[in-house]
């Protein structure tokens, strides 16, 4: 897979370094050389001093034979500008592009560009670690909106069927590891003191699951 990465910061150059670590052939454009310095003497891609969203560049870069393309700069402007000509001149499969404005990253995702919002990204984890510390995130989808959340059971959930601790298009569990064990359980799976109980769970569910479990 070919792949470019636009920005070479501290999320372009961690990006690229996990990407050419994993064998994927990596290009990163920075319009700041020294920016090139970020990436480990390990790394095997090639890197390219210009502006992310230049057509010459780009094409540089291999773009028309590109994989994927992710734009990680610091201003939102280049990110966008560099994703839609990605998209609309050069037909990439797959776009991604760091957005800092949550309604502009929304706007965005739309039209068919994958967005990273790390201000709603970053709020939403703050928000989780002071209202929720007890829940552990496994991962989360769209800007946050949906999230798996890790749990153990408590001795109160001990026994309790998993349909009732299901909100509908709230709160679902998606499996229990008992034992080491992983299963995916139905409604009428009962719950064990110690469960590790995996969780899918909407930003407005969260609380109302949190009173279920206590």
């Amino acid at each position: 897979m070919n792949i470019i990465v636009a920005g070479c910061g501290r999320l372009g150059a961690e990006l690229a370094q996990m990407l050419d670590s994993d064998g994927y052939s990596v290009v990163v454009i920075d319009k700041d050389v020294n920016a090139f310095k970020r990436l480990k003497p390990s790394f095997k891609g090639k890197f390219i001093e210009g502006v992310a969203f230049d057509k010459a560049t780009l094409i540089k870069a291999g773009i028309e034979h590109a994989d994927a393309v992710a734009s990680t700069t610091n201003g939102d402007n280049t990110n966008i500008v560099t994703a839609l000509i990605a998209k609309k001149k050069f037909n990439v499969p797959t776009i991604v592009a760091r957005i800092y404005d949550p309604i502009r990253a929304e706007i965005y995702r739309k039209m068919g560009i994958n967005t990273v919002s790390p201000t709603l990204w970053g709020a939403n984890k703050m928000k989780d670690l002071i209202c929720h510390p007890d829940l552990f995130r496994i991962s989360s989808f769209g800007s946050g909106e949906v999230e798996i959340v890790e749990t153990e059971a408590s001795a109160y959930l001990d026994g309790r069927y998993v349909k009732d601790l299901v909100i509908p298009s709230e709160v679902n569990v998606v499996s229990i590891v008992r034992d080491g064990i992983a299963i995916i359980p139905t409604q009428s799976t009962v719950v064990k003191k110690g469960d590790k109980i995996f969780i899918a769970v909407t930003a407005f569910g969260k609380t109302k699951m949190k009173q279920m479990f206590m």
